[in-house]
């Protein structure tokens, strides 16, 4: 289903307004010396999981280079023609959000040539692939670790690297396709979930040479209150602009929360722009009231998966298929020794409600037993590809998603027939 084009240039407009806040913010964060210091240190990052680039360069060069990056993905989407629908605002937010500890305006390109290259291969428009070659940039921190690695020759690492990245980017498309069975739509994630797959066998190989990439763990604290204004701003602007597009968006968004949300879904199509900005704001500041309330601080990881939520409720997520999978993953961290507000926990109730679909399908208990489940799988998962997958919650989550959304269908009975159907497979 496609989006109508006035809707299409409404979510263009709402990330290009977000964009340009990080950017704004960023300039005025720091001064313009240590700004382009920190850029450059940023850019030249051996940027493995978690790396949060607010400890790197600095506040400002964090949110300025994340600003920047998804201006310019904003601008290949307009250059190419593709389609700013529920996948693409997604996948924006995404670029938005791990700007801030993982991807880079130098670390990103290799693979968005490679998913070219693969277009060009078989006569496909690369518009069709837009979505997919930045979802596929999950992986770019590969390129970093090679790039910027002393175990070899600078020559090397750059040529490593960019095959390295350039391979993975022609690959993934046919992969995901292939993968996305394995779950049937029931993760949001798909592309979490090939990124991990891929980036295990290509670390497994390089292992074997004797590469070893070594995780970094940058965690910073003390900017929760500038960033926490800056989400209220976007919330109420997203909440302005929702009654500004319709006197009474409420009817609109309470059909959107009757939809399971199981991949691929549209939601941008199927109930308008208004409904999809306000479900935006109510579900970012849910995911924002359970940080506060678990005692966490907000930095720029956390930001980023707040805004990952936001994005998929162009494409998946409302506030009645996450809320279950958030107290799932909650009640684990009461239940197992983990402490809520550590990174790994905090990151698996966030990214975890990639599996909203399986409460939104068979219930809000099952999306709790998915919750439950996914704390404990995306602890470890992360071993598996050193830290080299952004999405790294979205691995955990298909494999958590094959095993408990068959158990589901088999134990549970479904409220409701499937609304999508399996096929087509969702860029992301």
């Amino acid at each position: 289903m496609r989006t109508a084009k006035g809707d299409d240039n409404t979510m263009f407009g709402v990330i290009t307004v977000m964009s340009l806040m990080f950017v704004v913010f960023g300039v005025f964060a720091d001064p313009p010396g240590q700004l382009l210091r920190g850029l450059g240190d940023i850019l030249f990052a051996r940027d493995l999981i978690i790396t949060d680039f607010v400890g790197v360069g600095g506040l400002g060069a964090a949110f300025t280079q994340a600003g920047l990056l998804t201006l310019v993905a904003l601008a290949i989407y307009r250059l190419t023609g593709a389609p700013v629908d529920g996948d693409a605002v997604a996948c924006l937010l995404l670029v938005l959000g791990t700007a801030l500890y993982g991807k880079t305006l130098v670390n990103v390109w290799p693979i968005i040539a490679g998913v070219a290259l693969y277009a060009w291969v078989r006569h496909d428009r690369f518009a069709d692939y837009v979505s997919t070659a930045f979802f596929a940039t999950a992986l770019s921190p590969i390129f970093s670790a090679l790039a910027f690695t002393t175990s070899l020759p600078t020559w090397a690492g750059f040529a490593l690297g960019i095959s390295t990245s350039v391979l993975i980017g022609f690959v993934v498309s046919p992969i995901a396709r292939r993968l996305f069975q394995a779950h049937a739509g029931f993760t949001l994630y798909n592309m979490g979930f090939v990124a991990g797959v891929v980036g295990a066998v290509f670390v497994a190989v390089y292992r074997s040479f004797g590469l070893e990439p070594q995780p970094e763990m940058i965690w910073t604290s003390g900017d929760g209150t500038a960033l926490l204004i800056m989400l209220g701003a976007m919330g109420v602007g997203l909440v302005a602009l929702a009654f500004y597009l319709d006197r009474d968006p409420w009817p609109a968004l309470r059909r959107l929360m009757n939809n399971t949300g199981r991949a691929p879904t549209n939601f941008l199509a199927e109930y308008g722009a208004a409904a999809v900005v306000l479900n935006m704001a109510v579900i970012g500041t849910i995911a924002t009231a359970y940080i506060l309330l678990i005692g966490a601080d907000i930095n720029g990881p956390v930001l980023a998966g707040i805004l990952s939520v936001m994005g998929f409720g162009a494409c998946g997520k409302h506030a009645l298929n996450i809320t279950p999978v958030i107290l799932g993953v909650a009640l684990a961290g009461l239940l197992k020794p983990f402490d809520l507000a550590t990174p790994g926990m905090i990151w698996a109730a966030l990214y975890g409600t990639c599996l909203a679909p399986i409460a939104g399908r068979f219930g809000p208990q099952w999306g709790v037993v998915a919750g439950f489940f996914h704390a404990s799988t995306a602890q470890i998962t992360g071993v598996l590809v050193a830290g080299l997958n952004l999405y790294g919650n979205g691995f955990a989550a298909g494999l958590v998603a094959a095993v408990i959304a068959p158990a589901a269908a088999l134990l549970a009975h479904p409220r409701r027939k499937p609304d999508v159907p399996d096929q087509p497979v969702p860029s992301a």
